[in-house]
């Protein structure tokens, strides 16, 4: 069973940093891509980022310059630096990873429960 955790979500004033953290765990044998969406009030879920098993790196426009994506192949684990939280970054974040369990000949799509990330004064 694969299972994907978030974690570092929280409330944070505009202006603010958070980095966001998702563990891939379980019978894994191979990670490809890895990303983060994110699902506003009253919004559809949306990219925030993605990230290849090369390190390649793809970003929404609306965060470009104030989020940064990166991964630790060694520990399954994708990350998410966001500086400069506006209001409007307010949403439940997703991890996703495209892998492949052991035992099985296709990826598939993952993802995580979602953590809330809120950006108040």
């Amino acid at each position: 069973q694969v299972q994907l955790v978030e974690s570092g979500g929280g409330l944070v004033q505009p202006g603010g940093s958070l980095r966001l953290s998702c563990a891939a765990s379980g019978s894994i044998f191979s990670i490809n891509a890895m990303g983060w969406y994110r699902r506003a009030p009253g919004k559809e879920r949306e990219l925030v980022a993605t990230i290849t098993s090369g390190a390649s790196t793809n970003y929404a426009d609306s965060v470009k310059g104030r989020f940064t994506i990166s991964r630790d192949n060694a520990k399954s684990t994708v990350y998410l630096q966001m500086n400069s939280l506006k209001p409007e970054d307010t949403a439940v974040y997703y991890c996703n990873a495209n892998l492949r369990a052991r035992n099985w000949a296709t990826a598939y799509n993952y993802w995580g429960q979602g953590t809330q990330v809120t950006v108040s004064s």
